[in-house]
């Protein structure tokens, strides 16, 4: 299980900076003009993206309401890596998406340390009610 943690340059909660009206094919085309030497296909390559995938959301032509919340944090890390500053916020605002709160190691032992002594009907109750709320949190 890989564990997420805010990064420096992550916004506070409730700090929201000025949003930007760019989706995701004009927010990587603007991070990409701010490194040299680097392509979609290193992007792709890099963040675990296949690159047919990666150019059908540059050109507009798949969808990018339902990309998994791993994709666009590893884009995050791989562009941070070449130098280039950018927030989760950023990339959640270009689908669409609410923005997930950090995580922290701490919190993510103790959900799972709770989760772990509840009966095996209450868990799968648990997983249920999660979902639904990530589905609410998706439509609000």
């Amino acid at each position: 299980m890989t564990i997420q943690q805010s990064s420096p340059g992550d916004p506070d909660p409730g700090q929201d900076p000025p949003r930007r009206e760019e989706d995701l094919a004009a927010l990587l085309e603007r991070l990409l003009a701010q490194v040299q030497d680097r392509t979609q296909k290193d992007l792709a390559a890099e963040a675990g993206i296949s690159y047919p995938t990666l150019n059908a959301w540059m050109n507009r032509t798949r969808g990018t309401s339902r990309i998994d919340p791993e994709k666009l944090r590893a884009m995050v890390e791989v562009f941070r890596r070449w130098g280039v500053r950018t927030t989760p916020r950023e990339f959640f605002e270009a689908v669409g998406r609410p923005v997930p709160g950090p995580s922290g190691d701490e919190r993510e032992a103790r959900l799972l340390k709770l989760y772990r002594q509840l009966p095996e009907a209450r868990q799968r109750a648990l997983l249920k009610d999660a979902e639904a709320m990530l589905q609410v949190s998706r439509i609000g």
